[in-house]
């Protein structure tokens, strides 16, 4: 359906980017001079990171590797797979568990990992948070097999027990817990009505997506757009947003004023943040499992801090009106809207500098390893340089209950 797609994600905001390009959008202003520059600093970052330019895809995964320890590796050597598949469906259980629980750590909160006695925060802490509770058995309902996900335990799962899990104390607090538990527990009742898609023989899983994917794609293969399509389905029934087209729920759609369409999508701006970050982390399982993902560049960069922060922070977008940058914004007004929609547009550009001064073309270096070596990084490394918290260029505030 129409918007349910990273081709309309990425078709709008270079919409938003071409009015942004002629001085027409309210909020931002776009110096195209400031590209070369960005792109110069994201092929210096990529450089000292990965000198052999062996790139892995930007994904949840990462998070599991903070401090170049291989959490999840170890884990996964703990058990003997009887074959990829089974190991498949655990890394695709725990992929999907863990993203629907990023996006909730508050500024201050942080995990203390026991294993190292490192602390963590954001991201990487919530990732080290889920894997933890995952090889504790905290989202399986079989006792005798805890390094599943199963449509019971989340259809089950407790404040207490995700709290216990987080660590969440009133000195060490998360935001919108409340709302984004809601949507998980949905999720493990939704499995029942996609049995299809989600039974593996011993019960309700995400993981089923690998033996779906086996029955419905008989080559063995298929491209990262239609697996967007996919995950999809689950999230958007969980979480359906605000909007909604000839009965469909549109998921993670926002609007703009500025987007004149002709048609009843107009104002409409989707993103998909959630569900193509999962998509991005699924590459990974599903090769482990003997499929094969493609296209890679059919999803688009993640319309996140970093990516936008990256932009930000060098000039190449700007805000109209400075005194907006001390503010905190909600993600459906429209400044927040085209910022995400000018960092969708301008990190593709970025991407296309980047291959070129490294001389790699995307089928050897895909939008995801642009991301990773690249754009995130780039724009962790100067919010850390220019605010000394570390925090976003702007501050958006998320819906949490929105995937």
């Amino acid at each position: 359906m129409r918007l349910q797609s990273a081709s309309a994600v990425r078709e709008r905001a270079n919409r938003l980017l071409n009015l942004g390009i002629l001085g027409q959008l309210e909020h931002f202003a776009i110096d195209l001079l400031k590209l070369d520059a960005v792109v110069d600093f994201v092929v210096k970052v990529t450089r000292s990171s990965y000198a052999d330019l062996s790139v892995p895809p930007h994904a949840r995964w990462r998070h599991f590797e903070v401090g170049e320890i291989d959490r999840w590796g170890m884990l996964a050597a703990s058990r003997d797979w009887a074959t990829g598949l089974e190991l498949g469906r655990a890394a695709v259980d725990l992929a999907f568990i863990s993203v629907l629980l990023d996006g909730i750590a508050a500024p201050g909160w942080a995990y203390a990992e026991a294993a190292t006695g490192e602390t963590f925060a954001r991201a990487e802490g919530l990732a080290i948070a889920s894997l933890v509770m995952f090889a504790g058995g905290t989202f399986s309902s079989d006792p005798y097999d805890p390094l599943r996900v199963d449509a019971r335990a989340l259809a089950g799962l407790t404040i207490e027990e995700l709290s216990d899990g987080l660590q969440i104390s009133q000195s060490n607090a998360v935001i919108g817990l409340d709302q984004r538990l809601p949507a998980i527990n949905r999720f493990g009742q939704y499995m029942a009505f996609e049995p299809d898609m989600f039974d593996v023989g011993d019960g309700l899983r995400p993981g089923g997506l690998v033996d779906y994917l086996f029955r419905t794609e008989p080559s063995g293969a298929i491209s990262a757009a239609k697996l967007l399509q996919h995950v999809l389905r689950p999230l958007n029934a969980i979480s359906p947003g605000r909007f909604a087209l000839g009965g469909v729920a549109l998921g993670e759609t926002w609007p703009h004023s500025r987007l004149v369409m002709g048609d009843d999508t107009d104002g409409l701006m989707p993103f998909h943040q959630t569900a193509q970050w999962l998509t991005y982390s699924l590459i990974e399982p599903l090769v482990w499992s003997g499929f094969d993902v493609v296209d890679l560049d059919g999803l688009t960069a993640l319309a996140d801090a970093w990516n936008g922060g990256l932009l930000m922070d060098m000039g190449l977008i700007r805000l109209r009106n400075p005194a907006a940058g001390a503010l905190a914004h909600l993600q459906e007004s429209e400044l927040a809207v085209e910022y995400r929609a000018l960092t969708v547009a301008l990190i593709d550009k970025v991407a296309e500098g980047v291959r070129k001064r490294l001389g790699r073309p995307a089928d050897l270096f895909p939008l995801t390893c642009v991301l990773e070596g690249g754009t995130s990084a780039a724009g962790r490394r100067l919010a850390r340089e220019r605010r000394q918290d570390g925090s976003p260029a702007i501050v958006i505030i998320a819906d949490s209950s929105m995937l």
